[in-house]
């Protein structure tokens, strides 16, 4: 399974950006999709996560600005960041999971550099 991110980048404070995440390589769909983020010199930390359902979660730091979305394609899931701040800088990874297998599927991407300057 190859999971591949795409859409950072250097944006001004109070702009806007759009990730993309792709899944490719499994027959599997999976059912819980997630964006983490990993400041310099910080533990990554969940930053939005959805089900296949449709049920969201977000840190509150990102609350009202950030929004996930699933894609047409499959395996595809989107981060739409609004309002950007400079502390919003970090490389931002894709998690896919299946979490109805019996043993552990879950995948990362490689990452990419989001950097909100002020």
């Amino acid at each position: 399974v190859q999971v591949a991110e795409s859409g950072g980048g250097l944006v001004q404070s109070g702009g806007s950006m759009n990730l993309s995440c792709t899944a490719s390589g499994t027959i599997f769909s999976f059912n819980n999709r997630a964006w983490y983020r990993q400041a310099p010199g910080m533990q990554r930390e969940l930053v939005a996560n959805m089900t296949i359902g449709g049920e969201t979660n977000y840190a509150d730091s990102v609350k009202g600005r950030f929004t996930i979305a699933s894609g047409d394609a499959k395996n595809t899931v989107y981060l739409q960041m609004d309002s950007l701040k400079p502390e919003d800088t970090a490389v931002y990874y894709c998690f896919l999971k299946i979490t109805w297998l019996p043993d552990p599927y879950e995948f990362w991407g490689q990452g990419t550099q989001v950097t909100v300057s002020s």
